[in-house]
Formats: C-alpha cells, sequence, structure tokens
C-alpha cells in the first residue's frame, strides 16, 4: 500500500509500521486491505466515531491545576499497535523476570526491622553482600518503615506491577521505568479493544488478535491469592477508589465492573469485631477480605473511614489482626523510583542468578560520587530526572536545552546531587497516528502488566499503548498481540 493512505507519509528511519519507501512493514501487511478499503476519509471517520464512542462512556483521565481537578477525554487513535508473537514472548518473559527480581527486593528491603534484636548487622541481605550500597535502600527516601506491617507474611508486597517500554532504532526493546504503587492503565487496554472492535470491525477481518479480557482471569486470581492466610472461603474483593478526586477514576469503575466486584470509598469501611473490615454495598455491610488498592500511599492519611479514622491506620490494623490483605502494598516505591531503576539489572543477577532479558538505558544515581564525576560535564547529552521523594516531576533532555538551561540544570545537579539520576538517551522507533486528519510519525510507549501468582508472575496479556495525539493527555492505540 504505496499510496493512497499512506501518501506523504514521512516515514522515518525505522517506523513500526511503515518502511522507508512508504509500505506497510511486513508485521502489519495483515491490516493492508481494511487500511486501503479505508482510505484516508475513511479512517477520519472512524477516529470521528471513536471520539463519539468513547465520550459517550466517559473515558477521561483527571488532572489537578491549580487546585482544581479536570477531566480529560483520552482520545484513541484508528490504527492498532501490533506485536508479532515473538516479540510479545520476549516482552512477556522480560517483564516476569524484572517483576521477579522486584518482589525479591522488596521482601529483602523491608524484612530489615524484623531480623533478631542481637543480629549485628541488620541491612537487607542485598546491601550485606555488597550489590547495592546501603543509602540506596535503608534511607532511600520511598522506603516507609510502617509498610512493614502492611502485608502479611509472606505476602507478595508487589500483586499487581507494570514496566514502561520503548521499541528502539535496532529494533529491540527497553525498559524505561517500573510502576510497582498502583500501575494505570489496564481499564484503558480493555475500553481500547471495545471501542475499536465498534467502530471498526472490519479492521478485525484478517487477524485474530488475542482478547486482552482474558487477563481479568490472572488480575482475578491474583487478588484472590493476596487473601490472608485466615480466609478458608473464597476471597471477598473490592477495588479501593478515591473517586471523582483521582485522575483514573474511570479505569476504578471499569475494573470493579469487569472483574464482578464492589466499587468502594474511604467512608464505605467500617471495622468488624474481629479486627477486620466491612463494606457497605447496595446500603449492606459485608465483609471484605482483599482491597485492590487504587490509592497513592500518600493520600491514605488524607481520607477518613465511616468512624473517622484516618484510613491507613484502619487498613494497617486489619492486616495486622490477620484479617485484609492489600494489592498494592503501601511503601512500593522504594522499588520502582527513578534512582532504584538503575539497579534493577543488579537485582536480577543477585536474586535470581539470571542476566536481564530487557535492556535498560544506562543510568547513573548522582548521590553516587564516583557517578556524578562521570556524568559532569556532559549533561547537554543526557536525560536528567529527579527522584521520588524531592519533588522531582518529569525529566530533562539535556540536548533539547540551551546554554543557559544547560547552566541552571548543572548548578541545581552541584547543589543536591542526591536529588537527582541521569540517563543516556534512547533513540526511539515511531509508529503512524491520525493527527489533524493526517498520518504523521509518533514515538509511543507501551505499559506491559504482570501479577504475583502462584508463586512466580505472569504477564498478562493486555498491554497498553501511549501516543501522543495532540491532546492534554496522552491518548491510546489499541495493542494487538498476534498469533
Amino acid at each position: 500500500m504505496s499510496g493512497g493512505l499512506l501518501a506523504g507519509y514521512p516515514a522515518p528511519t525505522p517506523d513500526e509500521a511503515v518502511t522507508p519507501d512508504g509500505r506497510l512493514s511486513p508485521d502489519y501487511a495483515v491490516l493492508e486491505p481494511a487500511l486501503a478499503e479505508l482510505g484516508t476519509a475513511g479512517l477520519g471517520a472512524a477516529a470521528r466515531s471513536l471520539t463519539e464512542l468513547r465520550g459517550a462512556r466517559g473515558v477521561a483521565l483527571g488532572s489537578w491545576t491549580d487546585g482544581r481537578h479536570e477531566r480529560h477525554p483520552v482520545p484513541l487513535d484508528p490504527l492498532p499497535r501490533l506485536l508479532p508473537a515473538a516479540q510479545w514472548r520476549l516482552l512477556a518473559a522480560g517483564v516476569e523476570q524484572r517483576h521477579r527480581a522486584l518482589l525479591a527486593f522488596l521482601a529483602d528491603a523491608y524484612r530489615a526491622a524484623g531480623r533478631r534484636r542481637g543480629d549485628v548487622d541488620r541491612a537487607p541481605e542485598i546491601v550485606r553482600a555488597g550489590a547495592l550500597p546501603e543509602w540506596a535502600v535503608v534511607h532511600n527516601p520511598a522506603r516507609d518503615p510502617g509498610a512493614i506491617s502492611q502485608a502479611w507474611p509472606g505476602q507478595p508486597r508487589a500483586g499487581l506491577a507494570a514496566a514502561d517500554l520503548v521499541r528502539t532504532a535496532d529494533g529491540g526493546w527497553a525498559v524505561t521505568a517500573d510502576q510497582l504503587r498502583a500501575p494505570t492503565g489496564l481499564g484503558f487496554a480493555l475500553e481500547d479493544r471495545l471501542a475499536l472492535r465498534a467502530a471498526l470491525p472490519g479492521l478485525f477481518a484478517g487477524s485474530a488478535p488475542a482478547d486482552p479480557g482474558a487477563a481479568l482471569a490472572l488480575l482475578r486470581r491474583a487478588l484472590d491469592e493476596a487473601a490472608p492466610p485466615a480466609c478458608t472461603g473464597p476471597p471477598e474483593v473490592a477495588v479501593l477508589s478515591a473517586a471523582e478526586t483521582d485522575a483514573s477514576s474511570y479505569e476504578h469503575a471499569v475494573l470493579a465492573e469487569a472483574l464482578g466486584v464492589p466499587l468502594v470509598r474511604a467512608a464505605d469501611l467500617w471495622p468488624r469485631a474481629d479486627g477486620g473490615l466491612e463494606i457497605v454495598v447496595d446500603g449492606r455491610r459485608r465483609p471484605v477480605d482483599v482491597l485492590y488498592r487504587r490509592f497513592d500511599d500518600g493520600g491514605l492519611g488524607a481520607y477518613r473511614t465511616s468512624l473517622g479514622q484516618a484510613l491507613d491506620v484502619q487498613l494497617t490494623e486489619a492486616v495486622r489482626a490477620g484479617r485484609l490483605g492489600l494489592v498494592n502494598v503501601p511503601g512500593n516505591g522504594v522499588a520502582d523510583d527513578a534512582a532504584t531503576f538503575a539497579w534493577v539489572p543488579a537485582m536480577i543477577g543477585f536474586y535470581l542468578g539470571e542476566q536481564p532479558l530487557l535492556a535498560s538505558p544506562r543510568t547513573w544515581v548522582l548521590a553516587d560520587p564516583a557517578a556524578l564525576a562521570e556524568v559532569r560535564g556532559r549533561l547537554e547529552q543526557l536525560v536528567v530526572e529527579e527522584v521520588a521523594g524531592y519533588g522531582g516531576q518529569g525529566a530533562v533532555d539535556g540536548r533539547t536545552c540551551g546554554a543557559a538551561a544547560l547552566e541552571r540544570l548543572a548548578a541545581a545537579v552541584d547543589a543536591a546531587p542526591h536529588r537527582f539520576v541521569a540517563r543516556e538517551p534512547v533513540e526511539e522507533t515511531t509508529l503512524p497516528a491520525l493527527v489533524g486528519g493526517a498520518l504523521h510519525p509518533r514515538t509511543a510507549r507501551l505499559r506491559v502488566f504482570s501479577v504475583a501468582i502462584g508463586g512466580g508472575t505472569r504477564a498478562l496479556p493486555a498491554p497498553w499503548t501511549q501516543v501522543d495525539l495532540g491532546g492534554p493527555v496522552p491518548g491510546g492505540k489499541d495493542t494487538w498481540l498476534l498469533p
């Protein structure tokens, strides 16, 4: 399909879907008949239909600006992203590996306070072995000693995890971030498939991508396994949300409905005589064994339960009583902040005895004097990011900074190097996206989710692609896992 829809497409090298001579790549050839029939006009009509469908369902993300909460529609590009089976197997195995290593690290990082009082060295095992410096774990600002008692003994602290990846110019993949607190996006991945099937059923005529709904059974199994040992029957599960004040409140409702479990707020929680909790559903109270927590850690103390008790206190007491499991357990920021990211390859080697299956950009933690000395003077070549816990939001790409901005960045790094990490930039591929009625190359992020089940980890067959479609929030692409 060298003409029509792709005519004039500025196919950069490399692009995942379009070759330099303006044709669909072999991985995307299955779409050629449907796209040739649609043409630019048909694709534009589909985009408008998608906007109407998603608007009617209220698909949105929230944001806070100057103390005001605003909701923004999440657009969906009509061109899906296709992942051949071999690529998905690599991604799934790599994400599962990272999840296993990070679970081991979390158990290690929060085990130190539980050592015997007579132990001379109460540091985590990875610190005792010299694989990580003590300050990287014990003094990490995201480590919360109070979170030790918010998991029942032996519970995986990240029942649901995610890894953000980009396709690199050499055709490989690189991990750019781990998400172990309250990963967002699974519900949006489910919604993307529903909307695209409704708006463009003919697009699916030549292919049978995996159903992202299959992820729900795996997620539900992970939630059931998070029930405390005192739970002897089928676990009662609920999704705990901050409702409309949360940026992803729409997704919370989608997941609760898809899982067939109640959606509750802090005010719906009541204490039980045995130390557990009850939830109010349709005006009636019933026990709950597992809460799929969609609160940020920082918000747990800001909300009150039905009797006016702080939410974090109520949850901790129920866990300590052996009557509640939380997914995810608070305190996981110690394992997914920008600084810890640098040591995940070392964790994979230390805890699993394996080599990383997925690459990640080289990262320098500037709290280390040797790392600081290595990058000082070359910030114009690197991406600099603030470590969680120090107020950092986003990253600064030194390659796009002018002389004055670079000078300010260098001064900030020199004044407080412990606040920053620096990374080698990743050269990313692009994908065609419909913007302004025409196809344009856009970079994209892929978020792959995984769950802790059966003593291991499993990637969920519902990855979520985010792409810039020109709005206030990222748009999506339905992501197809091909057989």
